[in-house]
Order: structure tokens, then sequence, then C-alpha cells
């Protein structure tokens, strides 16, 4: 079973910054992309960023030119750099892997961006 393990969330003031990381693990091959989803408080789960295993990324309109989504396909690890936050980035951020059009999810990280 494909494990996702996240890190680097936490509380911030507006305009600051913070890294997350994803690493899958007890998977060989097959990863079509990796990414991170946000889920605010009584909203629905949204795309943040894709990064496929080609290297060819996808934002949110939201986060273009703050977030910036990178991979290490050797690790099998996903990572977000998060600048200029803003309170409306606060959410649960899951990382995302797609393996043979199959989805997995990480655990959830809670960001926190205080005015």
């Amino acid at each position: 079973q494909v494990q996702l393990v996240e890190s680097g969330g936490g509380l911030v003031q507006a305009g600051g910054s913070l890294r997350l990381s994803c690493a899958a693990s007890r998977i060989t091959n097959g990863i079509n992309a990796m990414g991170w989803y946000r889920q605010a408080p009584g909203k629905q789960r949204e795309l943040v960023a894709t990064i496929s295993r080609s290297g060819s990324t996808n934002y949110a309109d939201s986060v273009k030119g703050r977030f910036t989504i990178s991979g290490d396909n050797a690790k099998n690890t996903v990572y977000l750099q998060m600048n200029s936050l803003k309170p409306e980035d606060t959410a649960v951020y899951y990382c995302y892997l797609r393996r043979n059009a199959v989805p997995y999810w990480g655990q959830g990280t809670q960001v926190t961006v205080s005015s």
C-alpha cells in the first residue's frame, strides 16, 4: 500500500513562507504525478499544484506567482514552497499521488496564516 508522509505545515504570519514536503514510500514505479490539494473549513478540497513525472506543473490561479512545486523523482518526494502567504491560504494541505491513474492521499498537514 502506498504511503505518503507530509511535513512542514505550521503557523505563519501573513507575508511569510512555509515549505511542505511529501515523501512516498512502498512504491517502486508507475507514478504519473504528485502534488498538493487543500481544504479550508466549510469548503471543498481544491487543487493547489501538481507536477508530472516529466516535470510539467499545474497551479491554481490563486497561488500562481506565490507557490512553487518541485519534485525529486529519485526520492519519490514532492515539495511546495509557499511564499507571500495570505490568511485565505489557511487550510489542511493534502499530498496527492497518482499511480497508474489511481489517486492516493496523505493524512494532511495544517497550514495557518495569521493576519
